[in-house]
């Protein structure tokens, strides 16, 4: 009968009500008076038998699944997979799993996942909002869902959100590009008006218009190829020979622009210095390494986890639903990229 039993079949063979093995195996005994030595016996007998409860069957009793939707911008990006991978042990560690979905940043696909999590009666969401279901985000709020957004979020809608201070990261890395030497600095961003690029790209304005520095902006579309990127990223050296360092707003912008500095013959730092937002192991092992803006996904993860779980007590307690709203430091990571452009002979 391994890993067939069900808690009728616990009850009878340990001689103990339905209602008593339930409430052990939910982690109710305690709180409703049952002995410790009752407790060691059902507990030592599933784990003797290998006794796995069927989750299914739980949610249509309780209406709950123990789940929780992560709806990320794209699962496989550095910055979005190491997030997944921290909250997954926090969330494991309080009994709830975490499914994982890719939107793409796009508004139908996010609006269709959100559909089949809720058929499929998820309990919380994690998500990076795309422009366009604002609508969607509204009436999961309305309905008392459990929910936190991060990376970005919507001005003006109520809802818990963890994210950076993506000016003020973004200014201070373009000071540093200042301090170093540099004073034609390319910001290369996606045409997108979210939150996070809204504020890394006025970062970089008030940075430059605080030093009366010139700007020079090139704007790629989201979903745009490598190719496509290194291309824009050479036409726009070309365009401004003067530029003399480059800030990428994205960790797989700067990617596409190391290949275009690359095909354009130009040396790092001396020609051009570089600095790209998020950190990853191919900014760490580039030659030279890669100045980076570098999120804390640790506490971001936390932080999360941490306001999830709450929200779902809040939820279950027929409670407000409180909903933090979280803005945490990024930490500017100096390395060789960004050490000063040549000295004229």
């Amino acid at each position: 009968m391994k890993n067939k039993r069900t808690i009728r079949d616990i009850a009878n063979e340990l001689q103990l009500s339905i209602t008593t093995v339930s409430l052990v195996l939910n982690g109710k005994a305690r709180e409703n008076r049952i002995s410790q030595e009752v407790i060691d016996r059902v507990l030592k007998f599933v784990k003797e038998v290998d006794y796995r409860p069927n989750h299914f069957a739980r949610s249509l009793r309780n209406g709950k699944s123990k789940i929780i939707a992560f709806m990320a911008e794209d699962i496989s990006n550095p910055f979005f997979s190491s997030i997944a991978r921290l909250i997954e042990d926090s969330a494991n560690n309080s009994g709830y799993k975490i499914v994982y979905c890719s939107t793409e940043n796009n508004a139908e696909k996010t609006r269709e996942l959100i559909k089949t999590f809720k058929d499929r009666r998820v309990d919380a969401y994690i998500i990076t909002p795309t422009e366009g279901i604002e609508k969607e985000i509204e009436n999961l709020v309305a309905n008392r869902v459990p929910l936190m957004l991060f990376d970005r979020y919507f001005a003006g809608l109520s809802t818990g959100y963890v994210v950076i201070d993506n000016e003020q990261s973004t200014r201070n890395a373009i000071r540093h590009l200042i301090e170093q030497g540099y004073e034609k600095i390319g910001f290369v961003t996606l045409d997108s008006t979210q939150t996070q690029m809204s504020g890394r790209y006025l970062g970089y304005v008030n940075a430059l218009e605080a030093s009366g520095l010139p700007q020079f902006v090139l704007r790629i579309p989201y979903g745009s190829t490598e190719s496509f990127i290194v291309n824009a990223v050479m036409e726009f050296l070309s365009e401004h020979k003067e530029i003399d360092s480059l800030f990428f707003s994205s960790n797989y912008l700067g990617v596409g622009g190391l290949k275009a500095v690359r095909q354009k013959n130009l040396s790092i730092p001396g020609d051009i210095g570089v600095i790209a937002f998020d950190d990853s192991e191919v900014f760490r092992m580039h030659t030279p390494a890669i100045t980076t803006v570098t999120q804390p996904v640790e506490e971001i993860s936390h932080k999360l986890v941490e306001s999830i779980l709450h929200q779902l007590m809040q939820e279950e307690a027929a409670g407000d639903i409180l909903r933090n709203e979280i803005e945490l430091s990024a930490r500017l990571v100096v390395r060789e990229s960004s050490s000063g452009k040549k000295k004229p002979v």
